[in-house]
């Protein structure tokens, strides 16, 4: 077995350490080389990608450059619209409330009319009744008072009355 001083010992170390470093070496030019592989894949596909979006992207900006003015026109034939019937709508509010306020006098003064004939027609009809009814109470009394006479006069003279007697005071009730 040889002999292992310090200088080899340092010469053995070293030798490792620099294999190391070597192998750690290939191990990233691998890494490189296939970052480099990876990339010029991924700068296809984006160019594909790319190449696939652009026409695309370039027909939008034209749609959006006819459409735009027609559009901005639109939106303010929509606030004339909406201006228009926001109008309307005032008007239509103050022309109801007209209409309620002329029906509601119209009611009241229909209202007052009807009060008016019904208390006549009350009033009529009280004095037909006081006017009828006069009268037929005075036939109706006078009739009474000569049926009272009449019958009177048909009844046969009255029998002379007993008096009470003890009998007809237990019989009492």
């Amino acid at each position: 077995m040889p002999k292992l001083d310090h200088d080899t010992i340092e010469l053995i170390l070293i030798a490792v350490t620099a294999a190391a470093v070597l192998l750690q070496a290939f191990v990233l030019l691998g890494i490189l080389l296939g970052l480099k592989k990876t990339s010029r894949a991924m700068l296809e596909q984006i160019e594909d990608l790319k190449a696939s979006i652009t026409p695309f992207i370039d027909n939008s900006r034209e749609f959006l450059a006819r459409v735009g003015p027609k559009v901005e026109g639109t939106t303010a034939d929509i606030a004339d619209i909406t201006r228009r019937l926001k109008a309307q709508a005032v008007e239509l509010e103050t022309s109801t409330a007209a209409m309620h306020e002329f029906v509601r006098k119209q009611t009241s003064r229909i209202d007052e009319m009807m009060s008016g004939l019904l208390n006549a027609v009350d009033r009529a009809g009280n004095y037909m009744a006081d006017t009828l009814n006069k009268p037929i109470r005075q036939i109706s009394g006078i009739m009474s008072a000569v049926r009272a006479i009449v019958e009177s006069l048909h009844t046969p003279a009255p029998e002379t009355h007993e008096t009470p007697t003890s009998r007809d005071r237990e019989t009492f009730i």
